[in-house]
C-alpha cells in the first residue's frame, strides 16, 4: 500500500490525526447498532399495536397482516421475547386437530400493554378497593364497580342511539363505543351468535384482584346489546383478550343480573 501522507501531501502528524478521526468514525457504528433502527422501531410498533387488536396471534398470522417474510417476523418476535414485550404459548385448539406441534402464539406483556394505555394510579385503586372490602363487605365494592360503570354505560347507550333492536347489530355498534373510549374492540358473526372482544382493558391490573369490576362492565354490555351474554375470557385473568358471547336468541335481559361468567381456557 502507498503511503497515505505522500499521496495527501499532508504531514505525518496530520495524517494520524485523521486515522484517529477516521477510527473514532469506524467505532461509532459498533455502539449504534446496539440500538434498534428506526425502521425496526417502526415495524415493532406495529407489531405491538396488531397483537393490541388481535391478542392472542400467531406468527404466520402476524407477517400475513405486516407483509413480512417469516425470517422478518421471526426476528421482530425474538426481539421483544428477550425484551419481556411479549410471551409465548401453545395454541389453545378446540375439538380435533391435525397432526404436528400446536402452533405457538404471542401476546403482549403486562408491561408492553400498559404502555399501549392508561393504567395510572393502579396501586391507588387497588388500596382504596381493599379498604371498601374492608370496611364494607363484598356488597360495597359490587356497589362501587356498578357505580364507576355508569358513566360509561351512558356514554355507550348515547353512541348507540341509532343501532336498532338486533343484539348483534347493537354489539357492533357497542364495539365502536368501546373504542372510543380506549377499549380496541370489535364485534364479530359466529355460528352460535355473536361475539364482542376487548383487546385492552383501562382497569385490567385491578379487576384481577377485584373481579366485581368485570362482573360489572359484563352488565353494562347486556344491558347495552339487549340480551343475556357469557363472558367468556377477561385480561385480568390472563387472556389475550375480553371476550363476551351474545347467543343467538330472541329474549332480552331484563337487568345486568342476566350475566353468565363461562372460562373456556382453564
Amino acid at each position: 500500500m502507498k503511503n497515505a501522507a505522500g499521496l495527501s501531501g499532508h504531514p505525518p502528524v496530520a495524517t494520524a490525526a485523521a486515522g484517529r478521526a477516521a477510527a473514532s468514525h469506524s467505532a461509532a457504528p459498533d455502539s449504534a447498532a446496539s440500538q434498534p433502527a428506526a425502521s425496526d422501531l417502526s415495524t415493532r410498533d406495529r407489531v405491538t399495536r396488531l397483537l393490541l387488536e388481535r391478542g392472542a396471534t400467531t406468527a404466520a398470522q402476524l407477517g400475513d397482516a405486516l407483509g413480512l417474510s417469516p425470517a422478518a417476523i421471526r426476528r421482530h418476535l425474538d426481539a421483544m421475547l428477550a425484551d419481556g414485550d411479549v410471551t409465548a404459548r401453545e395454541q389453545v385448539v378446540r375439538g380435533s386437530r391435525g397432526r404436528g406441534r400446536p402452533a405457538k402464539v404471542f401476546l403482549l406483556t403486562d408491561a408492553a400493554r400498559g404502555r399501549c394505555g392508561t393504567h395510572h394510579y393502579d396501586n391507588m385503586a387497588t388500596a382504596a378497593l381493599r379498604w371498601i372490602a374492608r370496611n364494607g363487605g363484598s356488597d360495597a365494592v359490587e356497589a362501587f364497580a356498578t357505580d364507576q360503570v355508569a358513566a360509561l354505560e351512558t356514554r355507550c347507550r348515547a353512541a348507540m342511539e341509532d343501532a336498532g333492536d338486533d343484539p348483534l347489530a347493537r354489539a357492533e355498534a357497542l364495539a365502536g363505543a368501546l373504542t372510543a373510549e380506549g377499549y380496541a374492540a370489535n364485534a364479530s358473526t359466529i355460528a352460535s351468535g355473536g361475539q364482542l372482544c376487548q383487546h385492552h382493558c383501562p382497569v385490567a391490573h385491578v379487576a384481577a384482584e377485584f373481579p366485581q369490576l368485570c362482573e360489572a362492565e359484563t352488565a353494562v354490555i347486556s344491558r347495552l346489546v339487549g340480551t343475556h351474554v357469557q363472558r367468556l375470557a377477561t385480561i385480568a385473568h390472563g387472556d389475550g383478550v375480553c371476550t363476551t358471547h351474545i347467543p343467538a336468541q330472541s329474549g332480552r335481559a331484563k337487568s345486568g343480573k342476566t350475566v353468565t361468567t363461562v372460562r373456556t381456557d382453564r
